[in-house]
């Protein structure tokens, strides 16, 4: 599909105006995630876009709305530029200019599902109900699926309750276009105030509100950036509100125009923020951690980091790729067949994927396990194969490595054991831990390379000079190899970086290589890694806060020398 051409389709179409809520993508409703998988038009400014597009189907047409010169719109309409994306994330300019709600009628009018994405909810933009009518008036099918509106979120996640027991009133004021009547109601009322404004105008709209008949010691809390790991928030008064922002180094500054929420009253529980901030006192708020591992090894890392408050960044260290000579696996996946093995023992997510692809290759599926006993070295291990559709006989109850395995794994019995063989698919980096233990235990073991495992490619140079130069708040390591290929494609992590390994052979190589281990896993697993990780920053949270200290990120300090070793 050429960027600059909308796909084609019946006469009539159907636009869905939908609200992606103030940031955070886990915020859009499970309706907004089903239109967007259906569109085929997908129209949005370009933030709205970064919190929407993940869940658009493979080949959709993506509009973004944003003008790379917003100063110099067309003479005569004030329309901005639209700029086409299709699926290879390559732009260019459509060929004539025109506004969001021309290029949405096109789109519909030539039978497309198009979504149009705004911030916040559509019944709040005034765009979008200019869009809605123009819908109306030319007969085009349109729904509209509700998202949960800035005035509303982040307040939620910045730990301000809009209303209380009592019940106080809650009004809602856009600063930018708010009439001298409005701040007047406003004024009078003892109810809570949501203002939407910018940084750069918090102090004119606190002083409107004073100037119309609040007290000056009222509580204020200001939250830019809501919803997302950037967003930060500050408490005063109406009347101090100016020199606390201008205190924290906020203003002057060139992000003053950046949109705000500003929650006013003395009911706005600002005195309680600090029990009630959930959000910004998670234990990885706003910590940049480098994952060093495959993207798809390093999905459900990513997740829980996530959920600590953290933004992870996966940087593969390995490739994988198939045996130099494929026939050992080819006569081993045969064997698997005509019975020749008792058992068969993953020892990682990529040995799952190596024999599936085999079996598919051959037209096999799961139904090919039947009869043969299935071990997995770990939990992440056994998801794989249960996906496959293959429910482990054995996980290791204890460590999750191969000597845990190796701990439950049932000697090898002439009597109930028909067959003494045991297929063992691996990298061809492997220790020898796991055959070594198999045949103490009686066993054969066919020990086949089922896949290689080479140095990845290195990462962006702007990816490389973030990790010499302090940008990552902290690494996780998942095994010897990743310190050795992360320091090979991409140099030393800074001094200032916390380094987390998730075993002591991990932290030795860690420390071979010159870094300082400040994290090490109560056990090999990545989950427990990611937990002790957490631990360590909620720690570190904690001392700031009982020293009186702002709360930083590990990033944000420069320290000369380089700390000494320590390991939590």
């Amino acid at each position: 599909m050429s960027p600059t051409t909308l796909p084609a389709g019946p006469e009539h179409g159907h636009v869905t105006f939908l609200g992606a809520g103030p940031g955070d993508p886990g915020l859009l409703t499970l309706r907004a995630v089903e239109a967007l998988t259906n569109a085929d038009v997908l129209v949005a400014g370009h933030e709205v876009l970064d919190v929407v597009r993940v869940h658009a189907r493979s080949g959709v047409a993506v509009v973004d709305t944003d003008t790379e010169s917003p100063s110099a719109p067309v003479p005569g309409t004030g329309a901005p530029q639209l700029t086409v994306v299709d699926g290879t994330s390559t732009t260019a300019p459509v060929p004539a200019v025109r506004d969001a709600a021309h290029l949405v009628m096109e789109a519909a009018r030539g039978g497309r599902r198009v979504v149009r994405a705004v911030s916040g909810d559509p019944g709040l933009d005034a765009y979008a109900a200019e869009e809605m009518l123009a819908c109306a008036r030319a007969g085009v099918p349109f729904e509209v699926v509700p998202g949960v509106a800035a005035a509303v979120g982040v307040p939620a996640y910045a730990g301000v309750p809009l209303r209380d027991a009592q019940g106080a009133d809650v009004r809602f004021v856009d600063a930018r276009t708010a009439s001298d009547r409005c701040w007047t109601e406003v004024g009078v009322s003892d109810g809570t105030v949501v203002v939407s404004t910018t940084l750069d105008s918090v102090g004119a709209a606190a002083g409107e509100l004073v100037a119309a008949g609040r007290k000056p010691d009222t509580p204020m809390t200001v939250t830019v950036a809501g919803t997302t790991t950037r967003q930060r928030t500050w408490t005063a008064t109406l009347g101090t509100i100016a020199q606390t922002l201008k205190q924290a180094k906020v203003l002057p500054s060139p992000e003053g125009g950046r949109p705000v929420i500003a929650v006013v009253g003395e009911r706005s529980a600002a005195a309680q923020r600090d029990q009630l901030s959930w959000f910004e006192n998670k234990p990885l708020f706003g910590w940049k951690v480098l994952v060093p591992r495959t993207k798809e090894q390093a999905a459900s890392l990513s997740d829980q980091l996530r959920s600590y408050g953290a933004v992870p960044h996966e940087v593969p260290t390995i490739a994988v790729e198939p045996p130099r000579t494929p026939q050992q696996m080819e006569r081993a996946v045969k064997g698997l067949v005509t019975g020749r093995y008792e058992w068969i023992a993953f020892t990682s997510v990529n040995a799952v994927k190596a024999v599936r692809e085999k079996f598919e290759e051959y037209g096999l599926d799961a139904r090919a396990f039947a009869g043969i006993k299935v071990a997995a070295v770990g939990e992440q291990t056994a998801k794989a194969l249960i996906a496959f559709g293959v429910k482990p006989d054995l996980v290791p109850s204890g460590e999750q490595s191969a000597a845990g395995l190796l701990e439950d794994w049932p000697p090898y019995d002439p009597v109930f054991d028909p067959i003494d063989r045991v297929f063992l698919p691996r990298a061809d980096i492997a220790t020898e831990t796991l055959v070594a233990g198999l045949i103490e235990l009686g066993w054969e073991v066919d020990d086949v390379t089922a896949y290689r495992t080479v140095r990845a490619s290195p990462p962006p140079a702007e990816t490389r000079e973030a990790i010499k130069g302090g940008g990552f708040d902290a690494v996780l390591f998942t095994s010897s190899s990743t310190v050795r290929n992360l320091v090979g494609i991409a140099g030393k992590p800074h001094n200032v970086t916390v380094i987390a390994c998730i075993g002591p052979a991990t932290a030795k190589t860690a420390e071979e290589h010159g870094l300082r281990v400040d994290v090490m896993a109560p056990e090999p697993s990545v989950h427990k890694l990611a937990e002790a990780l957490a631990d360590f920053g909620l720690k570190r949270r904690a001392a700031a806060v009982e020293a009186g200290d702002p709360v930083t990120r590990p990033s944000e300090r420069r320290p000369g020398a380089r700390r000494r070793r320590s390991t939590t």
